[in-house]
C-alpha cells in the first residue's frame, strides 16, 4: 500500500517526515504509553495536536480516533485507525482518506532505555503538493522532536501525570 505503482502512475509525490530520540525508560513502558490513546498518549502531545477523540477502542490495534493538527497556521482534521504490525515494537496510524501513514517504532537499547522513531509518509500532488513537499517535513519534524522530548519526560517521571494536558488547556 505504501508506496505502490498506482501512486506513481497518478503523479503523486511521496513526502516523509521523521524524528527519533533515545528515551531513558524501558521499551515496554514507552510502547505501552504510546499505544494507550485514552490515558497516556494525550499526556505528551505537543500543542499542535488538539481535540483528540476516541471513537472505538483506546489501546492498541483497532483503536479509531480523531484529532486536529495545526501546522503553519493551517488546521487539518484526521481520522486514523491504529494497527500493530509488530505488537510491543511498532504501532501505525493510517488515514487512507489523506493517503497518510504514521509509524511509531520502539527499540530496546542495551542501557535499558529505548530508541523511539516517529515517521509519517503521505502522498500529494500538484502545485500545492510541491510547496507542501518543501515546507511540511521540516515543520512536522519539529513537532515530532517535541513530542519525543515530552514522551521522554513523561516516561521517566520528570513530569507529574497530567502536567502536559494542563499546559494545553
Amino acid at each position: 500500500m505504501w508506496p505502490d505503482r498506482r501512486h506513481q502512475m497518478l503523479g503523486l509525490m511521496q513526502i516523509n517526515a521523521s524524528a527519533e530520540r533515545h528515551i531513558d525508560a524501558p521499551a515496554r513502558r514507552v510502547y505501552s504509553y504510546i499505544a494507550d490513546f485514552r490515558r497516556h498518549h494525550p499526556q505528551f502531545l505537543p500543542p499542535q495536536f488538539s481535540d483528540l477523540e476516541i471513537e472505538t477502542g483506546g489501546v492498541g490495534a483497532g483503536t479509531v480516533h480523531r484529532f486536529r493538527m495545526t501546522l503553519g497556521g493551517r488546521t487539518t482534521d484526521y481520522r486514523v485507525r491504529v494497527g500493530e504490525p509488530l505488537p510491543g515494537r511498532m504501532l501505525i496510524e493510517s488515514d487512507p482518506r489523506r493517503r497518510m501513514l504514521t509509524t511509531f517504532t520502539v527499540d530496546p537499547q542495551p542501557d535499558g532505555g529505548s530508541r523511539v522513531r516517529i515517521e509519517t509518509r503521505w502522498f500529494t500532488d500538484g502545485i500545492q503538493g510541491l510547496v507542501e513537499r518543501m515546507v511540511a517535513p521540516r515543520m512536522l519534524r519539529r513537532v515530532y522532536r517535541e513530542e519525543l522530548r515530552l514522551l521522554d519526560r513523561y516516561a521517566t517521571g520528570a513530569a507529574p501525570l497530567g502536567e502536559f494536558a494542563a499546559q494545553r488547556s
